[in-house]
């Protein structure tokens, strides 16, 4: 008998047909986000699951899915899940990273641009007919080019927004992170390491691309607002919960800083209603991979991830991009 997996969101027919080749699959043909209980239920005598960030892995529901081995993750991010509760049950986790590190960093440079040249302010001001006239201080935003930008998270998507700024728009590049990056990237990435107030002090636009964690959690509040220049502007293409969004709508309402530019939030789908009716913010619904050819190429990674974990296919015991590889030892 084949295994039996679910797919909790819809995805790419053709990536179904091919998860269907070596197992029983049932999808959320509804496409929407099931409850906790709800997604317990359909877990039930299912070996896999193929998930996305709207659904969560936590220990309560390993417990009450005691056949799951595999959770493929169509994501790089995966706070969703509970890695440690899912390495402790011998439960496998996998993601997508790398296949779309060059699509988000052209989305971040994209949410930059929009915020720092007011590119949706000026749409909404034409559309409802208030143009009537050029005029020298309209709409007047920041300039990029030759700019400070500011880079929180330096992994693989905050290097490629590096190398675009720097050797594209003629940038200064400041960033921090976690750890160093070796000097060689940083010569060929024109980027100077500094510390993380030094970096709120002296970038011009600041983006986030950091990954989510507890110790993560409003790493940009209202304190780290408060030092940030009142011409800065700021980008997250990272997660929600980074930022807190509260102090945020405050310090834009208030012009305590110059603009932001924001593709995730906390709690989304839904948006802090102060986000809403402040004029100078670009929003976006989570959109930074949305390309076909590199959700395509996620959804097959996810799906590689799935069919090698449960030992099936040619990479059979060997998925591409595992997150608890030690499970795989202990089988």
């Amino acid at each position: 008998m084949k295994p039996s997996v679910l797919v909790a969101r819809k995805v790419f027919p053709e990536v179904i047909e091919r998860l269907r080749q070596y197992f029983d699959v049932e999808v959320n043909e509804e496409d929407r986000t099931w409850t906790p209980e709800e997604f317990i239920a359909r877990l039930q005598g299912k070996q896999g699951v193929y998930l996305t960030p709207t659904n969560r892995i936590d220990a309560a529901l390993l417990d009450a899915c005691p056949e799951l081995k595999v959770v493929a993750n169509m994501a790089v991010g995966y706070n969703h899940i509970d890695v440690a509760a899912c390495t402790a049950r011998g439960v496998l986790c996998t993601n997508t990273p790398d296949v779309l590190t060059e699509t988000t960093a052209d989305f971040g440079m994209a949410l930059l641009l929009a915020t720092a040249r007011r590119v949706t302010e000026g749409e909404r001001f034409l559309r409802s007919g208030q143009w009537s006239s050029w005029s020298y201080d309209v709409l007047m935003g920041r300039d990029v080019h030759g700019a400070t930008l500011g880079v929180l998270g330096m992994g693989r998507i905050g290097q490629a927004i590096a190398r675009r700024a720097a050797h594209g728009f003629g940038m200064r590049v400041i960033y921090h992170n976690r750890r160093r990056l070796a000097p060689e990237i940083e010569a060929a990435l024109n980027a100077r390491y500094v510390g993380k107030e030094e970096l709120l002090r002296e970038s011009d636009h600041l983006i986030l691309v950091l990954p989510y964690s507890p110790q993560s959690h409003h790493a940009i509040g209202a304190a780290e607002l408060a030092l940030m220049k009142p011409t800065a502007t700021l980008v997250n293409i990272a997660r929600g919960g980074i930022v807190d969004d509260a102090a945020l709508a405050e310090a834009l309402r208030e012009r305590r800083i110059s603009a932001a530019g924001l593709d995730v939030f906390e709690g989304e789908p839904q948006v802090h209603p102060g986000l809403l009716d402040v004029p100078n913010v670009v929003l976006t619904p989570h959109i930074a991979s949305a390309t076909v050819a590199t959700r395509l190429a996620m959804a097959n990674l996810a799906a590689d991830n799935l069919i090698a974990g449960l030992g099936c296919g040619p990479q059979a015991g060997h998925p591409p991009t595992p997150v608890n590889p030690e499970v795989l030892a202990r089988r």
